[in-house]
């Protein structure tokens, strides 16, 4: 049976933005949905979201799909380079998703001190690439905290898809985003 992991993002939960929309939506069409709350969103510890995220998929393969927004994105990077080199998943859609730093203007020392924790130790995207079959991330041209160089490092870095979205913010509730299409739609296309 075909899973998928959907990974919310800093300050997130399983129950907002469009993770509950999708869930139903891909549940119709028969897939086994998971949306796990991570541990302290208020603050995303890379090694600790990326523990959570292998003691919860116990058997990655190529019917296993997982789904980020905004830090989840990281959080299923860092989680694919860890795999074991015979680990391969079936494809990763990542929403609103940083491939380097973001570096938007006036952050807090609390929000500094997390963004550290996940951007200073460099990715290996030659690992990451080698356990996801297929990446499409998705962004939108209007979106506060992803900045443009996203969208080129996204297609030339990670090898990824790109898909984009016209002014739906960080895709997120403040943005009023509760349904998203794209997302759906690239899984079914991804799960072929």
């Amino acid at each position: 049976m075909k899973r998928v992991y959907l990974i919310h993002g800093w300050e997130g939960n399983p129950k907002n933005n469009w993770f509950p929309w999708l869930k139903s939506k891909l549940e119709e069409q028969g897939f086994e949905v998971l949306a796990p709350a991570m541990p302290h969103a208020e603050a995303p510890n890379r090694m600790e979201w990326t523990t959570t995220l292998h003691d919860l998929i116990l058997n990655p393969d190529e019917e296993t799909f997982l789904v980020g927004h905004s830090m989840g994105c990281q959080a299923i990077q860092r989680y694919l380079e860890t795999l074991s080199d015979d680990k391969i998943i079936g494809g990763a859609v990542l929403v609103a998703g940083w491939i380097n730093d973001p570096r938007w203007e006036g952050r807090t020392e609390e929000e500094i001190k997390v963004v550290k924790d996940w951007f200073d130790v460099p990715k290996d995207y030659e690992k990451i690439k080698n356990h996801c079959k297929k990446f499409i991330s998705i962004f939108s041209t209007n979106d506060p905290f992803i900045s443009q160089p996203n969208w080129k490092e996204a297609s030339e870095i990670l090898g990824s898809e790109v898909v984009m979205a016209e002014n739906k913010s960080h895709f997120d509730d403040e943005a009023g985003i509760k349904e998203l299409p794209e997302a759906f739609g690239a899984l079914i296309e991804m799960s072929k």
